[in-house]
Order: structure tokens, then sequence, then C-alpha cells
């Protein structure tokens, strides 16, 4: 071998030796990108669980805050209005001396007051978280579409399927001011003359819809005053795990389904399951 020249076996080992480092190299730089990657994930996810818990936490409080209120001013009908509107009743009942026609404008007026009682009567229990879990999902309801059929501002229906069970007092709560929402919506907004409200049962699911025949809208074009009411019925669905969808066109009114899914139902994402809001 000539002095200074590398023979074939020691290039070989030179070759070996920089394809082996460079092979080292690249699995290494693999192996911190796919570790990177992970913690970019891991990162990522922590973070989106920490923003729903908050969602959730925001909603819960917001509820809360809402049923309270509800819940004042259930009471304040019942305890106050209803009580001086019953003294005036009884206040005109006792009225004396007066000819036939002013008896008749009397008594025309103590109906009116009778009748107004009734409806502040009808709206406090509408409001009363006590009231609603009381009665129960489907006979609140029927209370409902009967006051709506009678106030002669809409039609409405309620069909029921499948047995019966409860659903906990928290999620019928829901669910019912989930109901009122859109029932608000389709008086004020559709000019709807019928609502075909549903309630199904199945042994792993349930599903409530509010269905009417009013003039229909692009959910996508409406503006936050105007859509305020369809974002408060999905952010009350989110609350008991359940999801909202709302589909409508113009022409074509408007259909608002609710669907909770009873294996997979989760109220808050650390996994608490109370039945009450508040």
């Amino acid at each position: 071998m000539v002095s200074g020249v590398p023979n074939i076996n020691e290039l070989y080992v030179v070759f070996f030796s920089a394809t082996v480092f460079f092979v080292f190299l690249s699995g290494f730089i693999i192996y911190f990108i796919i570790l990177y990657q992970k913690r970019q994930i891991q990162h990522r996810t922590e973070s989106e669980a920490v923003q729903a818990n908050f969602r959730q936490e925001f909603l819960k409080a917001r509820l809360e805050m809402q049923e309270q209120t509800f819940a004042h001013v259930s009471r304040e009908l019942h305890d106050n209005v209803n009580q001086v509107l019953s003294f005036v009743k009884l206040n005109l009942a006792m009225i004396s001396n007066v000819d036939s026609e002013q008896r008749l404008k009397i008594n025309e007026n103590r109906e009116l007051i009778a009748q107004v009682i009734t409806d502040l009567r009808d709206l406090s229990k509408s409001l009363s978280f006590e009231h609603i879990t009381k009665q129960g999902l489907v006979k609140t309801i029927e209370t409902e579409v009967n006051k709506l059929n009678k106030s002669g501002i809409i039609e409405a229906s309620l069909s029921v399927e499948g047995d019966i069970y409860p659903l906990g007092e928290q999620s019928e709560l829901v669910l019912f001011r989930i109901l009122q929402e859109a029932l608000n919506n389709a008086i004020k907004h559709s000019g709807a003359t019928h609502l075909q409200i549903g309630l199904q049962y199945g042994a792993e699911m349930f599903n409530l819809t509010v269905g009417d025949d009013g003039v229909g809208f692009l959910p996508n074009s409406l503006d936050n005053s105007t859509g305020s009411g369809l974002i408060n019925i999905e952010n009350r669905a989110a609350v008991i795990g359940a999801v909202a969808t709302v589909n409508s066109s113009p022409g074509n009114g408007c259909n608002v389904n609710v669907t909770l899914n009873l294996l997979q139902q989760r109220i808050y994402i650390d996994g608490n399951h109370p039945d009450r809001v508040s």
C-alpha cells in the first residue's frame, strides 16, 4: 500500500460510519419532530378542554342567573300582583247603590280582572322551577300548548312517541326553556299559523322537535338581534350535553330539533352530573 493513501477497507469503514451517523441523525430529527408534534397536539387538546370547561361553566352560571330571575318574577307575580288584583276584584264586588248599566260595567271589569289573574297565574307557573319539575316535561308542555290554543295567537299540537321516562330535573327544565325560546321565536318572527311539537322517547335517545309553517329564513343571514334566540337554544342544549339543530329556508317554515343521547349525556366537562341547575 502506498503511504498516505487509505485502502479500500478504511474507505468502507469511513463510509459505513458516515452512513450510521446520518441515519442516527435523521432518526433523532424525526423523533424530535414527532415528539414536538405530540406535545403540540397535547397542548392544543388541553387548551381546547380548558376553553370548553370555561364555556360550560359560563353557560351554567348564566342559566343559574336566568332561573333565579325567573323564580323571583314568579314569586312577585304570585305573592304581590295576583293579590292586588284579587283585592281589586273583591272591592268591585262590594260596590252597591249602582244602576243596572253600572253594575254591568262592574261585572265586565271583574271578569277581565279574573282573566288577568288566570293569565298571570299561568305565567307564574311557566317561570317557576318547582312547578315545572313537579309536573314533569310532558305535562308542562301540554299546559303550554293548551295556553297557546286558548289564546288564539297560534294553533299548536303535541305528539308523544315511546314510553315516557324521566330525563332528570335539570335536563327537563332546560328542554322546556328551549321549547319556550322556540315558541317565542315562532310567534314573534315566523308569521306561522300552526306549531307542531314532538317528543320522541327512545331507549338510548330523546328528541324534541318544534316545527312551524311560517315564512322561514336563511340561518346564516340572521343578525345578532334576530339570531340570538337560536344561539340561546344551542347554548342551552350544550349545557345538558344535547345537540340542537335548526333547519329553515324561505317559504318552508322552521324546524328545531334537540337530540339528547342518553348514553353519551354529559353536563359538565369534569363529569359531574347534578340534576338541578342551582
